[in-house]
């Protein structure tokens, strides 16, 4: 007779199953997953500052994103928006933010943190 229980099935709200964000303490590099399919790796090594600010958007749109967070790099700026990024800012502070990327609206009432929309603008040096 087996008296061992089966080990505890994980919660899908686990902050570590966030489909939006991942983190590593061992991480170089930031990949960013736009929603337009590009994905990029920018290196820690380039990260200037981030910005965390309520969503501009919420003026024209009710059902806009209420957060905004800017992540500039030497050659990019990387824009999230969502709610709860205050979790993804103290990721990128740490340089343990792993990956980044939008997530269906489905996970929004699941995870206190929810990425909806990320789009990335390399910067180009003027000639």
């Amino acid at each position: 007779m087996n008296t061992n229980e089966p080990p505890p099935i994980e919660s899908v709200s686990n902050p570590r199953d966030n489909p939006s964000y991942g983190t590593d303490s061992t991480v170089a590099t930031l990949n960013v997953m736009a929603d337009d399919s590009r994905s990029c790796q920018l290196p820690y090594a380039q990260f200037l500052y981030s910005e965390l600010i309520s969503n501009p958007a919420l003026e024209a749109k009710l059902d806009a994103p209420p957060e905004k967070l800017l992540l500039c790099f030497a050659v990019a700026e990387v824009v999230v928006e969502g709610s709860g990024l205050k979790t993804v800012e103290r990721a990128i502070q740490k340089y343990q933010l792993k990956f980044v990327k939008s997530a269906d609206r489905r996970y929004a009432s699941t995870f206190k943190t929810h990425v909806t929309a990320v789009s990335i603008a390399f910067i180009k040096e003027k000639v």
